[in-house]
C-alpha cells in the first residue's frame, strides 16, 4: 500500500497544524484512531481502560477543524489528496474487518 501524509489541524489556529507520515493508508487509519484513543485518555486520565463505539470516534473526526491526507499514487509519481469522508469510510471498513464485519 501507498505512502500516506496525514494533515491534521485539530483548532482553527494555524498554529495547531500537524502532518505525520506512514508507510500505509492502513498505518494511517490506525495512527487517527490512536490519536482519538490518546485524546480519551487525556479526557479520562482515571479511567483503567478505554473504549469507544465508532459514532464517537467519528464524531472526533467531524470535530477537527481539518483533517485530510494524501495518498502516493505510485503510476504518476504525485500524492491524491483525500478528505475526512474518505476517512471516514477507510476506517469504517478497517474496523468492520477487525471486528470479523461487525462495527456498532
Amino acid at each position: 500500500m501507498p505512502h500516506t501524509i496525514l494533515l491534521l489541524q485539530p483548532t482553527s489556529g494555524h498554529e495547531s497544524r500537524t502532518f505525520t507520515d506512514y508507510e500505509t493508508v492502513q498505518e494511517c487509519l490506525e495512527g487517527i484512531c490512536k490519536i482519538y484513543e490518546e485524546h480519551l485518555r487525556q479526557v479520562h486520565p482515571h479511567s483503567p481502560s478505554i473504549t469507544y463505539d465508532i459514532s464517537e470516534l467519528f464524531k472526533f473526526v467531524d470535530n477537527l477543524f481539518d483533517l485530510s491526507c494524501l495518498v502516493h499514487q505510485s503510476s504518476t509519481n504525485t500524492y491524491a489528496p483525500h478528505n475526512k469522508e474518505w476517512l471516514k469510510e477507510k476506517i469504517y471498513g478497517m474496523l468492520k474487518k477487525q471486528a470479523g464485519g461487525t462495527v456498532r
